[in-house]
């Protein structure tokens, strides 16, 4: 009987514990579901701000609903605002940039870390160095060298300097991946008579799928978001980007904020859609290549 009255003082820890455990979690979660809307609070700003015209831009709170909702401004900047060319330009030229980066890097990733040369390493480390550059330093002498061989104002200067700027990153990502990569189906290819170029495009490139689609993606939204080299290399609207275009709708003496605001979420929603389902792969490329061995 004496013994059915005692507490079991194991039982009593274990329950303290586990409302410690739910209690840290609801915090946890409170301070998530905070940062999620703080996250959240630009874009709802910006999409309000997109349907509202100049008055109400100024006069009403930034989180007040449009009194009425201004759609006509995203019609305006597609058709008058020239946004179908910078929209289409963005496309294939954050397309055209992040396949070339990624090929050249898996090449040179492929032949610093599984052919052995002389010279390999200090290649690697120039690589290295270049991600320590700043982009600004760079701009007088690309543009001097771009107007020397004719590329100022044309689509391939862009192409060039995004491939040159993304590819330390590129094959910094990479590197931890080639380095696991297990050495024994290589040499049986080897001893099947694979020559180093077939090995790399039907063996190792397919083997890196998930590496490459995380390098792609970071590369994707570089690109789509670079501003600075697209306003100083081009100035023809033939090849202007969604980045500046927006500058379409500053005048010297009137802007349209409304418009401008239209013109910045159809440049957001793209890499928005696109990162929303694709965030996992992210994760899992900069994973699988942090792990080596």
């Amino acid at each position: 009987m004496i013994s059915g009255n005692i507490r079991n003082p194991n039982g009593i820890a274990e329950s303290k514990s586990g409302m410690i455990s739910k209690l840290g979690y609801a915090l946890l979660y409170a301070v998530l579901a905070a940062v999620a809307a703080l996250q959240l609070f630009p874009l709802v700003w910006l999409l309000f701000f997109s349907l509202k015209n100049n008055q109400e831009v100024f006069n009403l709170p930034p989180l007040s609903l449009p009194m009425n909702p201004r759609w006509e401004n995203y019609a305006k900047v597609w058709s008058a605002g020239n946004i179908d060319v910078y929209f289409l330009n963005s496309v294939w030229i954050t397309i055209t940039a992040t396949l070339l980066t990624v090929i050249l890097g898996s090449l040179v990733t492929f032949a610093v870390t599984r052919m052995k040369w002389k010279g390999s390493s200090f290649v690697l480390g120039l690589f290295m160095v270049a991600m320590m550059i700043p982009v600004h330093s760079t701009l007088i002498p690309l543009f001097s060298l771009f107007s020397k061989v004719g590329l100022t104002d044309h689509p391939l200067s862009l192409i060039l300097s995004y491939i040159a700027f993304n590819m330390p990153i590129t094959i910094m990502i990479l590197l931890g991946f080639y380095y696991a990569l297990p050495k024994e189906v290589e040499e049986a290819a080897i001893i099947d008579g694979c020559s180093v170029n077939r090995m790399f495009v039907q063996i190792v490139f397919p083997m890196t799928s998930s590496v490459i689609a995380t390098t792609a993606i970071i590369n994707m939204i570089y690109n789509w978001n670079e501003f600075i080299f697209v306003n100083t290399f081009i100035s023809s609207d033939a090849y202007k980007t969604l980045t500046v275009g927006v500058q379409n709708f500053i005048g010297q003496y009137t802007t349209d904020w409304g418009a401008i605001g239209a013109t910045l979420m159809i440049s957001i929603l793209p890499i928005l859609i696109m990162f929303l389902f694709l965030s996992n792969r992210i994760v899992e490329g900069i994973a699988a290549g942090s792990v080596k061995g």
